[in-house]
């Protein structure tokens, strides 16, 4: 298992290792200041240190964004849209009006290549949260 995100990238196969990259690229670009990358559940995570906040359920990192090859697939996760009570719908709504299908659970969109996505949106969605009030939709959720 990988330790880094460079040996993460190294361990896929070339056509995926171009995509990952690439997408990689677009999120550290919309990253909002405070978070930080990292591997998290053998995966690229984009996450809030522990040294911000420490205090979450499973006493890891409260991840953002995360994005991983699977065996059929890549995935990028977006919990940020998931923790967003309403923003599911809207995410959904403003990919519909980009004329891609998407495939989607809770907080993962899944795709084979780059043109598979909204890469704007992606970015804006990526943006949308600062570290605050990612904690702060964090601690709501935990207390209801």
């Amino acid at each position: 298992m990988p330790n880094t995100v460079e040996e993460y990238l190294e361990s896929l196969p070339e056509d995926r290792r171009g995509t990952v990259s690439e997408l990689r690229r677009i999120i550290l670009d919309n990253l909002p200041e405070g978070y930080e990358e990292g591997i998290q559940y053998g995966m690229i995570g984009y996450y809030i240190p522990l040294e911000r906040y420490p205090v979450t359920y499973n006493k890891q990192p409260l991840g953002y964004v995360a994005l991983a090859s699977q065996k059929n697939y890549l995935s990028l996760y977006l919990m940020g849209v998931y923790a967003n009570p309403g923003g599911e719908v809207e995410f959904r709504e403003r990919w519909a009006e980009t004329g891609k299908k998407l495939d989607m659970g809770k907080s993962c969109v899944r795709f084979r290549e780059l043109a598979d996505l909204p890469l704007d949106l992606i970015a804006e969605t990526v943006a949308g949260v600062s570290v605050d009030e990612y904690i702060a939709r964090y601690e709501s959720s935990r207390s209801r």
